[in-house]
């Protein structure tokens, strides 16, 4: 083999560990430090460093990098929500977002919104970094876009706030108690007949697909496997009951979308 090639192999690999060990640092790997330091654990304890810190934030929420790790299905996914907005009537009602989350998932989202006849979008999230980080995407909509600290486990809204709430790669981020009180906040806070979308990760169903995945989130984010059976929002939305729900997969079954109306 051709010494160049051997170093492009050497240069990809290299490559590939840096990453790897960056995103374990900054995910998995900074809550197990944290969960050996003393004292008691704020309700932010689960939150990775790469959602809270402002120069990760900034470092990593780029556009080509967050399709990458959805396996370039990103589009595809906001997409579908995009598409469940605008064909609702949202004629001065209101839109929740539960949750920031990377890439543009929210400035087409809000704009879905407002196209839907939106009277107001409000954007909750537990970590005011991110907030801050959100705004400057919608300067277009200044105004007409509220964003609240807030704890989508235990949200501060008035019950029936919005018609629609969108859930963006959330729940598997969450200690799964956690994941069940997120879906009940989320049913509290939607007027009834209203809307909740939700993109998550899905039980592949080709083997290789569901080996990398489970050595995925073994690796960097082990809360996540328990969507694939124990914890699967679709089950759990209705076991809670009040619930009409349907589940579009994406990539041999690797993500989910589930558009839920609440009865």
């Amino acid at each position: 083999m051709n010494s160049w090639v051997m170093n492009a192999v050497f240069a990809l690999l290299f490559i590939l560990l840096t990453t790897g060990l960056f995103f374990f640092v900054v995910t998995r790997g900074a809550l197990l430090v944290r969960g050996l330091s003393p004292g008691l654990h704020s309700e932010k304890a689960h939150v990775y460093p790469i959602y809270s810190n402002m120069r990760l934030i900034k470092l990593v929420d780029f556009q080509p990098i967050i399709s990458a790790i959805l396996l370039f299905q990103y589009h595809r996914l906001v997409s579908k929500i995009v598409s469940g907005l605008e064909q609702l009537d949202l004629t001065e009602k209101k839109l929740l977002i539960t949750s920031c989350a990377f890439g543009n998932v929210i400035p087409r989202v809000v704009h879905a919104a407002f196209r839907a006849g939106a009277k107001r979008v409000l954007i909750a999230d537990i970590i005011q970094n991110e907030l801050l980080h959100t705004s400057r995407k919608l300067d277009a909509y200044s105004g007409r876009v509220e964003l609240i600290e807030d704890n989508a486990t235990a949200m501060r809204q008035e019950d029936g706030i919005a018609h629609a709430n969108v859930m963006f790669f959330l729940l598997h981020e969450l200690p799964h108690p956690l994941k069940l009180k997120a879906l009940s906040e989320a049913g509290r806070v939607l007027a009834p007949g209203g809307k909740l979308f939700l993109a998550e990760f899905h039980r592949p169903e080709l083997w290789v697909l569901r080996a990398l995945s489970w050595t995925y989130f073994k690796v960097f984010e082990p809360l996540g496997l328990a969507l694939w059976d124990t914890h699967d929002p679709l089950s759990c939305l209705e076991n809670i009951g009040g619930w009409s729900c349907e589940r579009t997969t994406y990539f041999f079954g690797n993500f989910q979308i589930i558009t839920a109306t609440k009865l």
